[in-house]
């Protein structure tokens, strides 16, 4: 779901018949052995690192409903939520100074942070808009995924669906055979 700016951790998030959704790390360095983030009886999902690595936000459930938190990292030893009435998908500003997130209502939401390496303080969320995206997730009640951030957190790339779901008006090519191509 995330990888670290310097590179040298990848976040992934896997499923446990005994702990649901969970999040895990892969060393791109060393023995690349996987370890668990988090693994609790809650569902951990969506993770994403800060863009100075010390931090990472994800989605949980552990309060009821879906809820956005920040976690330090590597070691777990803060540990904040961002969202007041349910969250999803949380994306950083490039300066790791404002945290966007989708909740009821296919709103996105924004929360100012200041964090150092030993504190992370965020500030009162505030919804920016609706935004009728393709696909919300009716169990995280937000936009899905198909969002992004600009680095100065002043515009967002959405994916929006027009007409039905199942009608397009652009042809879509289907190439096989492609590697035999590449030969020409």
């Amino acid at each position: 779901t995330s990888w670290s700016h310097d590179g040298r951790f990848i976040l992934f998030q896997t499923t446990d018949p005994n702990t649901k959704e969970d999040l895990w790390i892969i060393p791109t360095v060393g023995d690349r052995k996987p370890f668990s983030f988090l693994q609790t009886p809650f569902n951990e999902m969506w993770g994403q690192f800060s863009p100075d690595g010390r931090w990472i936000a994800y989605v949980s459930d552990e309060s009821g409903i879906p809820e956005v938190y920040v976690q330090s990292f590597p070691q777990l030893a803060i540990k904040r939520k961002i969202s007041i009435t349910g969250g999803g998908y949380p994306k950083w500003r490039q300066d790791g100074k404002e945290i966007f997130f989708t909740a009821p209502g296919r709103k996105l939401w924004s929360v100012e942070v200041r964090s150092d390496a030993s504190t992370f303080e965020p500030g009162v969320p505030k919804p920016l808009f609706e935004a009728p995206t393709l696909g919300a997730s009716p169990n995280f009640a937000g936009i899905d995924p198909n969002y992004d951030v600009s680095a100065d957190g002043q515009r967002f790339f959405m994916m929006f669906l027009t007409g039905s779901p199942y009608e397009s008006s652009e042809p879509i090519t289907v190439v096989l055979n492609w590697t035999s191509l590449l030969k020409k």
